[in-house]
């Protein structure tokens, strides 16, 4: 009974995984120990060699090996502005328009109060320090000038954005919101009418 109890251990460790249930697990597992035993080792290895050594920076809370990021330590980026998304899977979108090139600050989370999420769990606190503290430099004066909130266009998304903008009032930074817009390509008929009715309010 040794063999049954480990595969529904590998069965319900595999379920921690958002959006996979029972029969998507077991599915998993099957496949990794009936086709693919190396691969199944290969994974293991480094599930395990992630979670010793992945950690959050130290200034933007995303996903690093070191102390401070590459991206926090990259000198060509533009320490004035500030990005502030929800995931690092958020930040590897806005990275991968090369529109940006600023700094970043990964909230890892939303602030949902029905799901028993505040401000303390996603690290708000540290975004404020973060924005209030002095540059290195010998002006003293905090580098951030504009904080760009990039959360996500959902209640919980939006709700965050309201909540730091307006903690951010009177601390002399200059706050904007990531825009919504009709898609590239697409056309109106087909476009959502909440879609179209923020582009409509946020048109140039």
């Amino acid at each position: 009974m040794a063999e049954t109890h480990s595969l529904e251990h590998l069965v319900q460790a595999l379920r921690r995984l958002p959006g996979v249930g029972v029969k998507s697990a077991q599915r998993m597992a099957f496949h990794l120990l009936q086709h693919d035993r190396e691969g199944a080792l290969h994974l293991a290895r480094a599930l395990e060699h992630a979670a010793a050594s992945v950690q959050h920076c130290a200034l933007c809370h995303t996903f690093t090996e070191e102390a401070i990021c590459h991206t926090c330590q990259d000198p060509r980026r533009d320490r004035s502005q500030l990005c502030v998304v929800e995931t690092p899977a958020d930040q590897a979108a806005m990275e991968r328009t090369g529109a940006y090139k600023g700094l970043f600050f990964v909230l890892m989370g939303k602030l949902s109060p029905l799901d028993g999420v505040g401000p303390h769990d996603i690290g708000l606190q540290k975004l404020f320090d973060r924005i209030d503290a002095p540059a290195q430099a010998p002006t003293g004066v905090s580098e951030v000038r504009e904080v760009i909130l990039a959360t996500n266009f959902t209640a919980e998304g939006e709700t965050t954005a309201h909540v730091i903008a307006q903690a951010l009032k009177g601390r002399g930074v200059h706050v904007t919101r990531l825009a919504r817009g009709v898609p590239v390509g697409s056309e109106l008929e087909y476009v959502d009418l909440g879609t179209i009715a923020h582009a409509l309010v946020d048109r140039r």
